[in-house]
């Protein structure tokens, strides 16, 4: 059988579809902690004269109606094949994806959503002026901003005043374009290389010199070495000129910030083999009257006797510099550069992270503030054991006050006019974005108001939530312990019989450097509405656990990572909460290597999704990108080591079903390696399929994919190892070595 093919738009099976009948069925160190006083939820309706895009959904009419299933008594059927309201439907179009906010001249708030229902296409949205008014588009439909740089992108646009500078996904130029009228048409100010072979990311405006100063990825020699600069570009109304280097001669630059006054440009930089999170520098560059830099200062990473990652440089409005580092306990804390003596002031530590790891560009963790009394503080959120804090640091006083707002995890915070927009989730709430203001004092939170959200609808299926519960589960190190969010299968209709333990789906996340959050995610309460428990696992490596836990996974990715995931796995079927012998495992990218080294070197498991994930460590070094070239050196270790923990070398270990899902245009993981694992599990006759899909890199951003991927892999699970059928209608693709 060949693998499954998905165009952009029509499922292409080329394998024969077999019907599948639906059945029935307080906290150290802080000052002072205060609550919120007033909470608001807006939904926005977002349209324009290009397009008009409501952020509602309606609901098939072939699920239970959600305001009646509390009322009912309650169904008894086996695990997994409750029916549930949260459909994959529901599920891919409530996948929107937040690549930043901004503010206008005016004090308008701007995003950018990235929209699975259009393909994945990256939209810059104004929001309303008034609560309730309808925000528009502002990019023209044959536009989408996205960067390709370090191939995550992030920091595709900016805004200055009335103007936007943002990147474009189909050439990667540059455009200018007024955010004043929504018929404005983007304007060209980078050259045309004939494709999008430059990409530009994180830019700031200069207007000392009336110019653009950002990250630029050049790939023009070669796509596997790009030459990494940061670089002006002038705003003139005049021919279009090839962009000026202002910093160069290192492997990777972030963060190019100008002060006040245009006369210092601060930017982080780091070189192989080092991620940005092992190993980096910030520098200060002073510019001369033409506008070159002329004198330039290491503020932190050059001491070979400190090991540190400094992050996020920010200038002030009186031009003190201040930035974020893990140098002294191991944990991003923030930090205040003295330039009088070049040295650097700790502002209040604390065992959290104050910033995350440099995957995309365009982080944004904290803003500086001033109150009525003009005292300088500093608004920001870290997060400690699972969950975020927003809190403000007084700067004067190295105090640090609690606020309570409804969200548990926090990504960015923007500053507004008169008040804040942070970016955030929680168990009831999916990623959003919320309008925040504060007392004159900076004290306290007076007004919350969410005026974006990723999912509007979601709050029609409270009742399907499962709450996470945050475990510490032993490892198989003695004395260390690991960390995992336990959702246990809920459904207001259906329970199952006392007898019966769930099957349970354990989730591995990607990086492997990054952290899975415990925050509304309707992709899992897809799985646990239907009577499935699921466990999302941060094992040793992952951030928001500070330096130290994240080096555990150093020389031993696929050792750590897969025998925590089969120690949290043992843990929860030992504690009652599983099924030992309905254990599933599922993961993208990184993940899907830990997904498959789990299946390869364990037994733990009993079925798998690999979802564009490796089987072969010495393919992804040789054909992976810059940015992460050194990055598998850094968590393999020697050759021996590439040898022996890559799945696609034992096939013979493999004894269990497996899907694999890829796009055909990802160049993280090339779809080489997805066919060669396909090909060998289906010539050793273990049951296998894979599904590849035109037109998708690495992660999947169309409606009709998610959907898909979602429906396939909770079909593929059920017929080989649920002992159930699934509620919902659904074709199955016809697996190798079983149909």
């Amino acid at each position: 059988m060949r693998p499954v093919t998905v165009n952009s738009m029509v499922f292409s099976v080329t394998a024969a579809l077999t019907r599948l009948s639906a059945l029935s069925y307080s906290h150290p160190r802080s000052s002072s902690l205060f609550r919120f006083t007033h909470i608001r939820i807006i939904t926005a309706t977002i349209s324009s004269k290009r397009q008009r895009h409501h952020s509602s959904r309606t609901m098939t009419s072939s699920v239970l109606p959600v305001e009646s299933a509390a009322m009912q008594d309650k169904v008894t059927a086996p695990y997994g094949s409750w029916k549930s309201p949260i459909t994959a439907d529901v599920v891919s179009g409530a996948s929107k994806r937040l690549g930043g906010t901004a503010i206008d001249g005016h004090g308008g708030l701007f995003w950018l959503e990235s929209r699975p229902t259009e393909a994945g296409r990256s939209v810059l949205v104004k929001g309303g002026e008034k609560s309730g008014e309808e925000a528009v588009d502002v990019t023209p439909k044959e536009f989408s901003v996205r960067t390709t740089a370090q191939e995550y992108g992030g920091g595709a646009f900016t805004i200055s005043g009335d103007t936007v500078i943002f990147a474009n996904y189909k050439d990667q130029r540059l455009y200018k374009q007024s955010v004043d009228s929504i018929d404005s048409t983007p304007v060209p100010i980078t050259p045309d290389y004939g494709s999008s072979v430059v990409s530009y990311a994180d830019g700031i405006f200069d207007s000392r010199f009336n110019r653009f100063v950002t990250v630029m990825e050049d790939r023009r020699v070669s796509s596997m070495n790009a030459i990494t600069t940061i670089v002006a570009i002038g705003l003139n109304d005049s021919d279009i000129e090839e962009p000026k280097v202002l910093v160069s001669g290192n492997d990777f630059y972030a963060f190019p910030r100008m002060d006040p006054k245009g006369e210092r440009i601060a930017w982080i930089e780091w070189g192989h083999p080092n991620m940005p999170w092992d190993k980096s520098e910030l520098w200060v560059g002073y510019i001369s009257e033409n506008g070159d830099i002329y004198k330039r200062i290491c503020v932190a990473g050059n001491d070979n006797k400190i090991v540190e990652s400094p992050t996020e440089p920010k200038w002030s409005s009186t031009g003190e510099l201040f930035f974020i580092t893990d140098r002294r306990n191991g944990f991003w804390n923030l930090y205040k550069w003295i330039e009088s003596v070049n040295d650097v002031q700790a502002l209040y530590s604390l065992d959290a992270e104050f910033s995350s790891p440099l995957w995309v560009f365009g982080i944004n963790s904290y803003e500086l503030i001033q109150n009525k009394e003009g005292r300088n503080l500093i608004a920001c959120s870290y997060r400690q054991k699972g969950r975020s804090h927003f809190g403000i640091l007084d700067c004067a006083q190295s105090s640090l006050s609690l606020l309570d707002i409804p969200f548990t995890d926090i990504n960015s915070i923007t500053l507004g006019h008169h008040c804040l927009y942070i970016e955030g989730a929680s168990t009831i709430h999916p990623s959003s974005v919320a309008k925040v203001i504060l007392d004159d004092q900076g004290s306290k939170v007076v007004d919350f108001e969410i005026v974006w959200s990723s999912s509007p609808d979601s709050l029609k299926y409270t009742s399907y939530f499962s709450s996470p519960e945050l475990i510490e589960f032993p490892t198989g190190v003695p004395g260390q312990n690991a960390y995992a969010y336990f959702y246990p299968p809920l459904n207001p209709i259906y329970q199952a019989s006392p007898e019966e333990k769930p099957p349970l789906l354990l989730k591995s996340h990607g990086g492997p450097t990054s952290e899975t959050r415990g925050i509304l995610n309707l992709s899992i309460q897809y799985w646990t509405s239907r009577g499935w428990a699921v466990v999302d696992v941060n094992y040793g490596g992952s951030t928001g656990y500070g330096r130290e836990y994240r080096e555990r996974l150093l020389g031993n990715w696929g050792i750590v990572d897969v025998n925590d995931c089969c120690s949290c796995a043992k843990f929860l079927v030992d504690s009652g909460k599983a099924d030992g012998e309905r254990l599933c495992i599922t993961g993208g990218s990184a993940g899907g290597y830990t997904t498959l080294a789990a299946l390869a070197f364990k037994e733990t498991f009993k079925a798998g999704a690999s979802l564009y994930g490796v089987a072969d460590l010495s393919m992804l070094r040789a054909e992976t990108h810059k940015f992460e070239s050194h990055y598998i050196d850094n968590l393999v270790g020697d050759e021996k080591n590439y040898f022996e923990r890559s799945p696609i070398n034992f096939v013979d270990r493999f004894s269990c079903p497996i899907i694999l899902f890829q796009g055909l245009e990802d160049k993280v993981v090339p779809p080489d390696q997805a066919r060669i694992i396909y090909q060998a599990l289906k010539k050793k006759g273990l049951p296998v399929a894979l599904v590849e899909y035109e037109g998708e890199q690495h992660g999947f951003r169309k409606a009709e994919n998610i959907k898909f991927t979602l429906e396939q892999e909770m079909v593929f699970f059920a017929r080989l190892v649920g002992n159930f059928n699934v509620a919902d209608d659904i074709n199955p693709i016809k697996i190798d070595n079983f149909d």
